[in-house]
């Protein structure tokens, strides 16, 4: 079993940034692969990014490149998202997502993630 924990939502003016913080703990070798996605209300879930912690390599949806960075501390177990030039339209329930391998151009299909956080909201005001 594997629990994930975030932390770091709040509510922000447009131009802002914010750190979201995902603990992970339990069950390493089942959630190789972290990911965050975000889900605003009546939309889908959405992949942001993701990284697999035993090799480093990061994905990330294109049109959030440049403005959201994912990166983990290992010794803590924790994975990071950091986002800048927050926008209106980044407002959203963001989560925190494991899997055993981030499957390359599958690392944001949601359904794929066996263990999900609880979700930290994020509020971009203009």
């Amino acid at each position: 079993q594997v629990q994930l924990a975030e932390s770091g939502g709040g509510s922000v003016q447009a131009g802002g940034s914010l750190r979201l913080s995902c603990a992970r703990s339990g069950d390493t070798t089942s959630s190789n692969c972290m990911g965050w996605f975000r889900q605003a209300p009546g939309k889908e879930r959405e992949g942001v990014a993701a990284i697999y912690t035993t090799g480093g390599n990061t994905y990330y949806a294109d049109s959030l490149k440049g403005r959201f960075t994912i990166s983990q501390d290992n010794a803590k177990n924790t994975v990071y998202l950091q986002m800048n030039s927050l926008k209106p339209e980044d407002t959203a329930m963001y989560f925190c997502a494991a899997r055993a391998y981030c499957g390359g151009f599958t690392w944001g299909l949601a359904a794929q993630y066996k263990y999900w956080g609880q979700g930290t909201q994020v509020t971009v005001s203009s």
